[in-house]
Formats: structure tokens, sequence, C-alpha cells
């Protein structure tokens, strides 16, 4: 009997601390993770954390594409932008050229700026990302925003030296 009591009490406090907070399923959990969480408390799905990222946009940035979708799914903010940006920004930075084409076939705001003014266009540009270019540009990205150092997305295609996507900005 009393060893059956030792076993739930530890079972418990087991359990309770291997609950992962939001942020932590964004940046390397699963959907199941997510799925307990999302109904423990629905109202997470757009917290933001000490630094004002998302669960969004810190699974775009982790690559946690299969929690990124589930999130959007599930109905977060797809246009919060923190202070260093959006989701799709973050997909612009890193290559995450997956999350990011979901993001434009669910409607996201592709000409939203960071605290600096850069857009998507611009971070996919930066890197060099032909095919993200490209999907910005078709999703109606403005490539005539200019940032707060002044320059446009064709400008820092002519720096980067890239020929291609120097023509698709032209």
């Amino acid at each position: 009997m009393k060893s059956k009591l030792i076993i739930s009490i530890l079972f418990i406090v087991w359990n309770v601390s291997a609950q992962k907070s939001i942020f932590d399923i964004a940046r390397s959990g699963s959907v199941d993770e997510l799925n307990r969480a999302f109904q423990n408390n629905k109202s997470s799905i757009d917290s933001k954390n000490e630094s004002g990222y998302t669960p969004l946009i810190l699974a775009c940035y982790k690559r946690n594409n299969s929690v990124a979708k589930m999130l959007i799914e599930k109905g977060c903010d797809i246009n919060y932008v923190s202070e260093m940006g959006s989701a799709l920004m973050a997909c612009s930075v890193n290559g995450n050229n997956e999350i990011a084409l979901f993001l434009l076939k669910n409607n996201c705001n592709v000409n939203l700026t960071d605290s600096n003014g850069t857009t998507a266009l611009m971070y996919a540009v930066q890197f060099r990302n032909i095919e993200l270019v490209k999907a910005l540009l078709a999703a109606s990205a403005d490539k005539s925003k200019i940032d707060k150092k002044g320059k446009t997305a064709f400008e820092y295609a002519v720096f980067s030296g890239n020929n291609e996507i120097t023509n698709l900005l032209k």
C-alpha cells in the first residue's frame, strides 16, 4: 500500500515536471504535446515569451514544421510581429520555405515589417533564397518598400550580386 502511494506520488511529480511550456513545444516539441498544451490552455497559442516571440515564430525559426502547421491550422495569429519580425520573416531568415509557402497559402500579410522596416522579401533577397523571392513576389510582396537604412529589396539584390534575384526585382 505504501509503495503504491510512493509510486503514485512519483508519477504525479514526474508528469507535472515533464510538461513543457508552449514555447519549448514550439522549439522542439511534437504535435501531440501541442495538442495537450492547447487542451489545457487554448489562449496559449498566441502567448508571447519574454522576448516577445509567439510559439509560431519560434516553430518557424527552429524549423519545427509539424508544430508550425498545427499552430496555423488551430488559428494562431499568423501576422503578429515581434520587434524582430513575423513568422514569415523567421522563415525567410532561415530558409524555411515549406512553412513560408504554407503561411502564404493561408493568406499571411507579406508586407509586414520588423522594427528596422525590413520585410520578408528583403530577408529572402539578403539570404539569396530565389524560390522564396519568387513566391513572395507572386503573393504581391511590395518590392518598393524602404527599410530604415533607406534600402529596397532591389538594392539588397544588387549588393548581393545575385543577377537572377536582381532581374526578378526590376
